[in-house]
Order: C-alpha cells, then sequence, then structure tokens
C-alpha cells in the first residue's frame, strides 16, 4: 500500500531493540505489565506441517523465567487443547481460536462453535472439490480454517475457497492469514478482546504484545499509550504496530532485554 498524500510505501516499522524500543520496554517493565504473545510466526517459526511447530527450549526457558515475575499469556490462533503442549512452560493464561476460544466463558466460546454450523455442512457438501484443490480443512471448534500452503495451484486453490465462503459475511467473520482463510462467528471475540479481557484478569493497565498476522492487528490498533506493541516481520507494509522483530529467532533476545531490565 502507498502513502495517499505522496505516493510513498508506508514507513518501516521501528526496531523493538533499536532506541526508541528499548526506551518503551524500560518504562514498561517499571509497570506491572501484561506479556502476551501470538504462538505461530511468533513464539516458532511457521511450518508447512502445523504438527510441527513447538516453541525451542532456549524461548521456552526465557518465558517461564519471565512467567515468575509478571503475569504471561498465549493469544493464539490454535486451539487451547493444541498448543498448551508446544510451549515448554505453563503461561497465566491461554486464549484460542483467535480469541473466541476462552476458559474463562466457556459459554461464548460453545456459542462460537454452533455459529460455524452452517458453514461446515457446506465444507462436507464440497469436501471432494477442496481437497482436489490441496485445501486442507481444520475444524478447530470455535473457529475453521481453509489451508492453501501446499496446494499445488494456490492462486486456484484461493478462488475455489472464497467461493465455498460466499454467502457467510452476515453471519460470520472470514479473514486471511498467511496461505489461509479463517472463518468465525460474527460476534465472537477478536484478539483485541481477548488481551483487554486479560488485563482485567491480571488486574494491570498495560500490555506488552507480540504477534505476526492480520488477526493480531486489532491489538496492535486498541493500543494504548504506553503498551508495546510488536510485529514480527520488519518488511514494508501497512501494521498499526509501534515496532517489529525480524523473525522469531530474534524472540530470544528480546526476552532476555526484558529480563535483564526487569534485574
Amino acid at each position: 500500500m502507498t502513502d495517499a498524500a505522496h505516493g510513498a510505501p508506508p514507513p518501516l516499522l521501528r526496531p523493538l531493540l533499536g532506541p526508541q524500543g528499548l526506551a518503551a520496554l524500560t518504562a514498561l517493565v517499571r509497570t506491572p505489565a501484561l506479556f502476551a504473545f501470538d504462538f505461530d510466526g511468533t513464539l516458532a517459526p511457521i511450518r508447512p506441517r502445523p504438527d510441527d511447530v513447538h516453541v525451542s527450549a532456549t524461548i521456552a526457558l526465557r518465558l517461564e523465567k519471565l512467567a515468575c515475575v509478571r503475569p504471561v499469556a498465549i493469544v493464539t490462533g490454535r486451539r487451547i487443547a493444541d498448543v498448551r503442549d508446544r510451549l515448554g512452560f505453563v503461561p497465566a493464561w491461554i486464549v484460542g481460536n483467535h480469541g473466541a476460544e476462552d476458559d474463562g466463558d466457556p459459554d461464548a466460546a460453545a456459542r462460537a462453535r454452533t455459529a460455524l454450523d452452517p458453514l461446515r455442512e457446506r465444507l462436507r457438501a464440497r469436501a471432494g472439490e477442496l481437497a482436489g484443490a490441496g485445501v486442507v480443512v481444520e475444524d478447530k471448534a470455535q473457529s475453521l480454517a481453509l489451508h492453501f500452503r501446499t496446494a499445488p495451484d494456490r492462486a486456484a486453490a484461493s478462488v475455489l475457497i472464497e467461493d465455498v465462503l460466499a454467502g457467510f459475511t452476515s453471519t460470520l467473520h472470514v479473514f486471511g492469514g498467511k496461505l489461509v482463510y479463517n472463518a468465525v462467528a460474527a460476534d465472537a471475540p477478536d484478539k483485541a478482546v481477548a488481551v483487554q479481557r486479560l488485563l482485567a484478569r491480571a488486574g494491570v493497565q498495560a500490555a506488552f504484545f507480540a504477534g505476526d498476522d492480520v488477526n493480531d492487528e486489532p491489538v496492535f490498533a486498541a493500543a494504548q499509550p504506553g503498551w508495546v506493541t510488536v510485529r514480527i516481520g520488519c518488511e514494508r507494509r501497512e501494521s498499526a504496530a509501534r515496532f517489529c522483530i525480524d523473525g522469531p529467532p530474534e524472540m530470544a533476545g528480546v526476552l532476555d532485554r526484558i529480563l535483564a531490565l526487569m534485574a
């Protein structure tokens, strides 16, 4: 995208470990802040097979240390049960399905699951077409994901997915990601709502949040002054995050710096 006034691409995000980012981190660690993280593409690199993704022992050790001194949460597009054993440490909270699955609100989670039943019917009716195009359908209860990362013709798979999803825009919220289409109930909480609820549970007002994809942007956009929001990936593209790091391997250094500032 370009700047409407100047016809130039938006500026690069500021690096988190640069002077401005370090100043923001220093101010944040002086307060009783929440530290929340996305999972895939943030704490661990994205893999062709989602089952192959786990947090490295290096990062898990640092997160465990952080969790001893500050409330730490995982806010992920995965199911809670799926991500729990992939972390290597125990956070205070896990919120799954892009915010729609929260152990603290089981009734809302049940409603979010039921809202997807009509789409499930259509997916069953067109399962042959989707499989033939290389589309993998993942039913995560409170959300449905249609992956086309391994499709032989990604463009054709994307067109097919959009056709399958047509007609559900009034009842469902459909949003893209990295070679995936996601669908949740139209009134399901998103990650921004999830983080606000976690702040209330933790009894704090400030937050650190890191994420890499479209579903993390609501958190970035809703951030209050004093929050530290970090997009994973510093390539030139529009984002509401304040800062960035290049990729998940840089997260260990970020956590080291946070822990050092606390010390």
